[in-house]
């Protein structure tokens, strides 16, 4: 076994022997999703250790009672060797996913010792329970991995000789924004995916003498705006690393129920839009009546509410930023203050662009990658005896594991988000290689 693979197991207690893992994926897809399956459940096997894949994420679990006891087929399936063959470099997930939260009523280490606000994670462990699991692999995204931290410490709650089911957490997220990992698995996929429909408008947009305002996915950080936007040659790329205090506002808002009033930080809309305008006219002195600019997803939470209103939340709190149609807001504003400044017309399309890259055909590099985290997953648990860490890879794929109290804010137990640093080589690459010229 590696040496960058060996870990010191923080508990006293020598490592339970594990006969049986549960896999479960959830949240968004991502690309490579079926390598991680795959080769954690080939290398659980190869031990004699039987890998049950729990279908849809933690939907089936939560509804675990004396009148719905998990199925083979309906909630989880066997990961034989039939099933897995050659799916390591396949589209979508075997197992299925689902963005159920079984941990929501949990907002503060204090609500652990509460029954009522964990009586969802105590379902998930006698479902577990009931199935003979000895350990979970958790596969999923920062709400995921919330989830899973949250499991773990429930089970300091549960009374004497209970049943201790260990748990380690694979990230997913073509976001990129993983603490403890430099880049999740399906991340480069989707770049190269949504940097060749990029490439696809830029022909469009010079054809016919227009702009693209294109929005990718992002809920919080940039990374995958940069990065198709790097390689797909983008004309400008905004998120909300570049937010700087020149381009936010403040307003307030009134809570119609208590009369209460806030303040909270929005986008100052006249400078983004100006800065856009601004980019668009420098390309014109150079002769370009055409481009792409790419925005992240994330600026839309910073959108002023009246944008904002109607709007969906999902069950981990989260807004449905794919509802507030940032693209096609800001393609209106962007038409007019260009009309304004230059008394013509200028076209522009806003579009949507994300959730075609999810279920992309993996790359070699994320297929690889994914493998690694997927083996990482069974050397945590069964060679090093490991519970509650997150999977990474350093440097040459080297495996290493990052405790959960690492990644997650003690007091919140939110999952901390890892954003582009501003004035790193990363955004000044991004910079350099934007295609209008900078003042």
């Amino acid at each position: 076994m590696p040496a960058s693979s060996q870990l010191t197991r923080e508990s006293p207690q020598a490592p339970r022997p594990i006969r049986r893992v549960a896999m479960l994926f959830a949240g968004g897809p991502a690309p490579a999703a079926n390598a991680v399956i795959s080769t954690a459940a080939a290398s659980f096997r190869r031990q004699g250790i039987e890998v049950l894949g729990i279908l849809h994420g933690y939907a089936h679990l939560v509804e675990y009672g004396d009148d719905h006891p998990m199925q083979e087929g309906r909630d989880y399936v066997v990961l034989d060797q039939a099933r897995l063959k050659r799916t390591r470099n396949t589209r979508g997930i075997l197992i299925g996913t689902s963005r159920t939260n079984p941990g929501k009523e949990v907002s503060h280490p204090s609500h652990l010792d509460d029954p009522e606000r964990t009586a969802l994670l105590a379902r998930v462990h006698r479902a577990l329970d009931s199935l003979g699991v000895d350990a979970l692999v958790s596969i999923g995204g920062d709400d995921t991995l919330k989830t899973a931290n949250k499991f773990k410490r429930f089970q300091d709650y549960l009374p004497p000789g209970s049943k201790r089911i260990a748990v380690v957490h694979v990230p997913k997220t073509i976001d990129n924004d993983y603490r403890g990992i430099d880049f999740t698995f399906g991340y480069f996929t989707a770049v190269e995916f949504l940097a060749s429909e990029i490439r696809n408008l830029l022909a469009d947009a010079e054809s016919g003498r227009m702009y693209f305002l294109v929005e990718t996915m992002g809920r919080s950080a940039g990374w995958l705006a940069y990065g198709a936007a790097i390689a797909g040659e983008a004309s400008l790329v905004l998120s909300v690393e570049d937010l700087t205090d020149e381009f936010m506002t403040e307003e307030s808002i009134t809570d119609p129920k208590t009369g209460l009033s806030t303040t909270r930080k929005i986008l100052h809309i006249e400078k983004i839009v100006h800065l856009i305008v601004g980019a668009i006219r420098a390309r014109e002195r150079e002769g370009k009546e055409f481009g792409v600019i790419v925005l992240a997803e994330g600026l839309a939470q910073y959108m002023p509410a009246r944008y904002l209103e109607g709007v969906k939340f999902d069950e981990h709190g989260n807004i449905s930023l794919s509802q507030t149609n940032l693209a096609r807001n800001m393609t209106k504003l962007v038409e007019a203050e260009y009309e304004r400044r230059t008394g013509k017309k200028r076209r522009v399309t806003g579009l949507q662009l994300g959730y075609e890259a999810r279920c992309a055909l993996p790359h070699a590099f994320d297929v690889i990658l994914g493998s690694q985290l997927g083996v990482g997953a069974y050397r945590a648990l069964v060679e090093n005896g490991l519970d509650g860490v997150l999977v990474s890879v350093s440097g040459q794929l080297n495996l290493n594991y990052v405790p959960f109290e690492q990644l997650v804010d003690p007091e919140t137990l939110v999952t901390m988000i890892r954003f582009i640093q501003r004035g790193s080589d990363f955004q000044r690459l991004a910079r350099f290689l934007e295609n209008y010229p900078h003042d």
